[in-house]
């Protein structure tokens, strides 16, 4: 069967091609992996586009791009399958590429960087440790910091509400920083299992928060030192270990731009 002609009215103009449309990139791999079987975000099957010795994992970028759960899952999931096969440059989640022109231009363009990125996550996982403050070590504090103890029984002898203000927060901020300082213990004991260390943002809850690369062999000594490292602090932070995660804090997939540009 035939499909009828279109026609047009003499002297319209044709009609526009459509769009090219954009992609949703989820990782650079080395070539030669096998197609994740996972769905992607929205729902859309996973390809993999290949160039210069890399392969990029996409989808068709859907209409809206939402951090809803199950496509963040998804996100997930795919990269899971990548890493399972080798080292993976994971993407965070919404990275768009407007057209296959333009990806395959990157990939070649940026080959050599994208490559070493590649080469130096190999074998690797990435583990994030998290502390958060322990604040019921309070007397212990007050019997170790002579200020603390003074500020404590003159309050107790003369008690008034801002003289307990006082205290209280004079107390929190000694927790927070006996915190801090077992925090900064912490990662000095664990950076040298890891071959590279980043530190991330903190607060005044939340004093550790710190991404290690790890030889995939090294991850069960790893969690054996952060177990000890609970056990031994575990008065003033309160530790938790993620993953083992695709390094996403450990790969930047374009180069810098030469100075001067």
């Amino acid at each position: 069967m035939t499909a009828p002609a279109t026609t047009r009215a003499p002297g319209s103009a044709p009609e526009a091609a459509p769009a090219p449309q954009a992609l949703y990139v989820y990782g650079i791999t080395p070539a030669g992996v096998r197609t994740p079987r996972s769905a992607g975000v929205d729902g859309a099957p996973v390809r993999l586009l290949t160039e210069s010795g890399l392969c990029a994992a996409v989808s068709a970028a859907p209409p809206r791009l939402r951090p809803r759960r199950r496509d963040l899952l998804a996100h997930q999931s795919v990269l899971d399958e990548l890493a399972a096969q080798g080292p993976v440059l994971p993407m965070r989640f919404a990275v768009l590429s407007p057209r296959t022109d333009v990806l395959h231009s990157q990939l070649r363009s940026d080959a050599a960087h994208l490559t070493a990125q590649l080469d130096g996550v190999r074998g690797c996982v990435e583990l994030n440790v998290k502390g958060t403050v322990v604040p019921g070590h309070f007397a212990d504090l007050v019997r170790r910091d002579d200020k603390l103890r003074t500020l404590a029984l003159r309050t107790r002898r003369r008690p008034d509400y801002e003289a307990n203000v006082r205290l209280g927060e004079a107390i929190a901020l000694g927790v927070r920083r006996e915190a801090r300082r077992a925090a900064r213990e912490v990662v000095d004991r664990l950076a040298p299992l890891a071959v590279r260390t980043v530190q991330g943002a903190t607060d005044d809850e939340q004093v550790l928060s710190a991404s290690f690369l790890l030889r995939s062999a090294d991850e069960p000594r790893f969690r054996e030192a952060v177990a000890e490292q609970a056990r031994d602090r575990g008065d003033r932070l309160a530790l938790s270990v993620t993953g083992p995660l695709p390094c996403y804090s450990f790969v930047d997939p374009r180069p810098a731009a030469p100075a001067g540009r």
